[in-house]
């Protein structure tokens, strides 16, 4: 067996999410909304199930979606895109994510990843063959350092992953940390792999920052997005990949052999959400705001210290203040003692150095979140006296 995914352990989103099941706690752990979603754009998938082209569509995807995504980012992030060499659809962000890696690592190229990082990119960068210099990001603001990227970049760098925002932290990389990585990739010649996909749920006014529209990166810039994170269709898996023809020909390349095709009625439905009004959007964001600022409030009544939450489905707290540095036991604790299942800080960094940090989704309906805080009360409070 391939030792990069025989020696892989049981992710810990697996682990907490069986625990809930198993003790019918209630899951803050894995990132994924618990309403069913627009009911347009489902409505949408229906009608092209039962109406429209069951069989193959191209492998690069229906060029309706793949207009749709050229000029939805027009609009929202002023990209200049041509929909039929500069635009790709894939099944879910991850595949995209596997194949930009597999398509341009050759065995014992180097490759920047930061921490906290999504669990799947150091297994994909390794089965590619790739050699990874990881780069800590310290909470509480997990900026980008010029001396580190210094010592993790150099001649021997292929590329660096950037995911923006930042799942776990969530935190938003601006146009100064976007700068900083920019004139690291110009310098060394780095291609940049850049997750994006919680691109359209950032909160107070933010807007989102594409590192391709930085100066010296439009054609050494893979940008992925998901129709699954932007209208929280989880299930739906249909992501997009966007670079210059030279380099997306390389992941199309990748791609035919993954997954090849992604399921035509899901594509005739995201074409017709991303095309949907800015409202749509504006209403979206400020929904999943109102959730973030109800579980922040509730857990800082109940003595939690929370970390800001500028992007994603997802906020911190820090259990420093409650003489606490391990937050793997403190997260079995919360869910075998107290019916609440969250995430460990610490699975997303390889060594586990930051180990006072719990991640906990708030994209959940009020009495959700209510009945957690309810369970949360007996938590803090003692420590915090």
């Amino acid at each position: 067996m391939n030792p990069v995914l025989a020696d892989l352990p049981t992710t810990i989103f697996t682990v907490m999410s069986g625990l809930a099941r198993d003790l019918n706690a209630i899951n803050l752990g894995q990132g994924f909304p618990d309403d069913p979603g627009p009911e347009d754009v489902r409505r949408r998938a229906a009608e092209a199930v039962l109406h429209g082209d069951n069989q193959y569509p191209p492998m690069m995807g229906l060029p309706e979606l793949r207009r749709a995504i050229a000029t939805h980012y027009a609009h929202h992030q002023d990209l200049d895109l041509d929909p039929m060499s500069e635009v790709m659809v894939t099944s879910g962000a991850t595949e995209a994510i596997a194949a930009s890696l597999f398509a341009l690592i050759a065995p014992g190229d180097e490759v920047v990843l930061f921490a906290p990082l999504y669990d799947a990119y150091l297994p994909l960068v390794r089965r590619a063959g790739g050699i990874a210099r990881i780069v800590p990001l310290q909470p509480p603001h997990f900026r980008l350092d010029a001396a580190a990227l210094a010592e993790a970049f150099s001649d021997r760098t292929k590329l660096v992953i950037l995911n923006n925002p930042l799942n776990p932290s969530a935190t938003i990389f601006g146009r100064e940390d976007l700068a900083l990585l920019a004139s690291f990739c110009t310098r060394h010649d780095v291609i940049a792999v850049c997750d994006e996909v919680w691109e359209h749920i950032v909160f107070d006014g933010a807007r989102h920052i594409p590192l391709m529209a930085l100066p010296g990166m439009r054609d050494r810039t893979i940008k992925i997005g998901s129709a699954g994170k932007i209208f929280g269709l989880t299930g739906w898996k249909v992501g997009f990949v966007m670079a210059a023809a030279p380099l997306l020909r390389v992941v199309a390349n990748a791609h035919q052999f993954l997954t090849f095709t992604t399921p035509p009625a899901l594509q005739t439905a995201v074409a017709y959400g991303l095309s949907k009004e800015d409202a749509s959007f504006a209403a979206m964001r400020a929904r999943f705001a109102r959730s973030r600022d109800r579980l922040t409030a509730g857990l800082s009544e109940r003595g939690f210290r929370v970390l800001p939450s500028h992007g994603t489905y997802f906020l911190n707290v820090d259990l420093a203040p409650l003489g606490c540095d391990d937050d793997v036991a403190f997260c079995d604790t919360l869910v075998r003692q107290h019916g609440v299942a969250a995430i460990p800080i610490s699975a997303f960094y390889p060594d586990a150095s930051v180990r006072h940090l719990v991640r906990l989704c708030f994209a959940k309906a009020d009495d959700v979140l209510d009945r957690a805080l309810d369970r949360l009360s007996a938590v803090a409070r003692p420590a915090a006296r």
